[in-house]
């Protein structure tokens, strides 16, 4: 029997241990998508305990913040909210969350957890019910007093050369300049564009969201969509300024229907004036918002990347008391492969298709992706268009094996740009770790089942490149 995550974890085999220790390892990370705040690597913010980083809370803006997963599993057990996103004292809020983890047997949460208490803590035991006594101990101690646990001593132990933040098209990125301007800063943090609020026509306030896009081209108002593209594309260019390298669009599903410039300006119309608008018209309006984003995005040089197929906010209830992005959202069943593919053609036919990286949340899809990426490949960049790495539901051991052997089956898995945290969490680093055990581990299988040549020069190559090297090409870092 093996040990609990020795330093052979995953492992399965000897090439996979070599490409492990001796390449993936020691490649720095490039975390080009996350939601973790600008303000708190600015002032290199320190955290009381380990409930205050994992489960987080109430804002004082009323607003809850910590990780979703967490939560899921706590009310997967039956605890009490007020346990799980509540007041309830801290360690009272890491003892439930101990009884839930031991229940957790094949979810990838208890790997990420009992990794991040080894990397970070230097704890070699695991969290249990008998152990979180020990567990809150040692890591409140190391909270407040080991320097390497500030905000910035997390990230500069995890060896992570950039962070794309998620911001939106208002931000003045104060923050960002902040961190720019600061040469004790040794990691580069970008602002990555969300315009999701421009987009999103039939939303509850988007009539609210356009006038303070408005104001921050220092208009009074926006009264076409020329104008909205306009101000979209200002704000763009703002953020290039800032390094920006990426956008992000948290799309319900990815719209492509053709429509005039008038069609487009007379649907937004109706929605600034508050009347409901049809589904062509609205998906209309979005259609030429995303050609028009999309175009900007080649011109400057930066990412699109588009998130799909996630039912937002299921529980109704829940949704009601704490609001959005509180762990109550779902896997969705779209079929819009189709408008992709379009509306990328609709891009690459003047030759303005960016860079653009697909994430599905439904793992139903990865073939589809997959096959799609060879259509609209060019002699830009190798791997212009990717499969996004496993991403929310299917960040587990068994949806990154799927989504990279499905990539490996109908593309290059080498030119993959491998792995982001999209997380909220300044302890999420240890997440890279796994993903680099299980790419070393599907790979050693591989060579080992005779599959590929054990060829030392190729197999780094493959494996510092989904580490570490094709995204910092991809990137411009």
């Amino acid at each position: 029997m093996k040990a609990f995550m020795d330093k052979d974890f995953l492992l399965e085999t000897d090439t996979a241990k070599h490409l492990f220790h001796h390449y993936a390892e020691q490649m720095p990370l490039v975390d080009y998508h996350c939601h973790i705040s600008p303000r708190e690597i600015y002032e290199n913010r320190r955290f009381n305990d380990l409930v205050e980083v994992w489960l987080g809370g109430k804002q004082p803006d009323g607003s809850y913040f910590g990780d979703h997963y967490k939560w899921r599993v706590m009310r997967s057990n039956g605890v009490s909210e007020d346990y799980v996103t509540g007041d309830k004292p801290p360690v009272e809020r890491l003892k439930k969350f101990a009884e839930a983890l031991e229940l957790a047997i094949g979810n990838p949460m208890y790997h990420w957890c009992n990794l991040e208490l080894r990397k970070f803590f230097g704890y070699e035991g695991y969290l249990s019910p008998e152990t979180v006594d020990e567990v809150w101990a040692i890591t409140s101690d190391q909270l407040q007093n080991d320097p390497r646990l500030t905000v910035r001593g997390l990230i500069e132990q995890s060896n992570v050369a950039f962070i794309g933040t998620t911001d939106d098209p208002v931000d003045p990125l104060e923050w960002h300049k902040k961190i720019a301007a600061d040469p004790t800063i040794r990691f580069q943090v970008c602002p990555s564009y969300r315009p999701d609020k421009a987009i999103n026509i039939t939303k509850p306030g988007f009539a609210d969201y356009m006038a303070k896009l408005a104001q921050s081209v220092g208009r009074k108002s926006l009264d076409s969509v020329p104008d909205v593209c306009d101000a979209l594309v200002e704000r763009l260019e703002f953020f290039k300024t800032l390094g920006c390298r990426a956008s992000d669009h948290g799309l319900d599903y990815v719209p492509f229907r053709p429509a005039t410039m008038a069609e487009a300006d007379a649907a937004y119309r109706k929605a600034m004036a508050g009347e409901p608008l049809s589904l062509a018209e609205a998906e209309g309006y979005q259609t030429v918002i995303l050609l028009c984003l999309g175009r900007a995005y080649h011109r400057l040089g930066i990412v699109m990347q588009l998130h799909y197929s996630c039912l937002r906010n299921a529980n109704r209830r829940m949704f009601t008391a704490l609001g959005p992005d509180t762990g109550f959202d779902m896997i969705a069943q779209n079929t819009c492969g189709g408008a992709i593919a379009s509306l990328l053609s609709a891009l690459d036919m003047d030759g303005q298709c960016p860079k653009t990286i697909l994430y599905s949340l439904n793992p139903a899809d990865n073939e589809q992706l997959d096959s799609m990426l060879g259509c609209f490949q060019s002699d830009e960049i190798p791997g212009k268009i990717q499969h996004g790495s496993a991403w929310w539901f299917n960040d587990t051991k068994s949806g990154m094996e799927e989504q990279m052997a499905s990539l490996a089956n109908l593309g290059l898995l080498g030119n993959f740009v491998g792995m982001l945290t999209d997380s909220r969490s300044f302890l999420s680093y240890a997440r890279h770790d796994y993903f680099r055990r299980i790419l070393c581990n599907l790979i050693g299988r591989w060579v080992e089942n005779g599959e590929y040549p054990n060829d030392e020069k190729a197999l780094k190559k493959i494996v510092e490149g989904v580490c570490y090297t094709n995204a910092a090409r991809y990137f411009d870092l």
